[in-house]
């Protein structure tokens, strides 16, 4: 769809904001359980720069095993309708995983909030970024001498791209929320930073917002491999 602005013909934006349950289809686990444990560990042991320093073997093969994992798994229906979407507006995805599906899956504009799993860079220069698909293990340097760690955004450290990410979102024609409680700060602060009445979608199987709470919220209650796929249909035709 393309906006008429005084002289200027300009495609309509559309930004989407997705969580675990985005990749949940996939198969893709989401880690962290009701009692707040990453598969039996205890997050701030395998998820924070102290347990990188009390334990760096435990993180490491924390960090190996969701990589082989990750290596298995493909994108679902909602990755690929996602793609598919840019071919109709213009699309930026800001995405809470570290998975790489939404790439895997043809989106082309895609903001990492939480950093990579594909990913390492150096202890010693938070700039020097690798692409990596193999374990990582102790000794693993940078050209500097420095041990390798997981391009990850850990609990206690600044979400870099996070401003960028709300200047992302305040552009927005269209937001769509998925598979994300949005309740997991400061990620959840981005829905704050959409223009006033535009039109939200939020998809989740169990959603935790209602309708009545913002202004043009319309709620799909469905995972992201059925809901997506049935929004974008929904776009195009009202749309086009």
């Amino acid at each position: 769809m393309y906006l008429y602005n005084g002289s200027k013909i300009m495609q309509k934006k559309i930004v989407v904001l997705t969580g675990a349950g985005m990749s949940a289809d996939s198969g893709v686990k989401t880690f962290r359980d009701a009692g707040g444990l990453w598969e039996g560990h205890d997050v701030m042991e395998v998820a924070s720069p102290y347990g990188f320093a009390s334990n760096p073997s435990l993180v490491l093969d924390f960090y190996n095993q969701r990589r082989r994992q990750l290596l298995e798994v493909a994108p679902n229906p909602g990755h690929k309708m996602l793609a598919e979407l840019e071919r109709h507006f213009k699309v930026t995805i800001i995405t809470q995983n570290i998975d790489d599906l939404h790439e895997r899956a043809g989106s082309s504009h895609i903001l990492h909030l939480h950093g990579e799993l594909l990913k390492v860079r150096s202890t010693g220069d938070k700039t020097l970024i690798l692409d990596w698909k193999k374990d990582l293990n102790l000794g693993d340097t940078c050209s500097k001498g420095y041990q390798l760690r997981p391009h990850i955004v850990w609990f206690g450290e600044e979400v870099p791209l996070l401003s960028e990410a709300a200047q992302i979102t305040a552009t927005a024609d269209i937001l769509i929320i998925i598979g994300t409680s949005m309740q997991v700060y400061p990620a959840a602060s981005l829905l704050y930073y959409a223009k006033p009445q535009i039109p939200v979608y939020f998809i989740d199987p169990k959603p935790n917002i209602n309708e009545s709470d913002f202004e043009n919220l319309t709620i799909i209650e469905a995972t992201a491999a059925k809901g997506v796929p049935t929004l974008v249909a929904d776009l195009v035709r009202k749309e086009f």
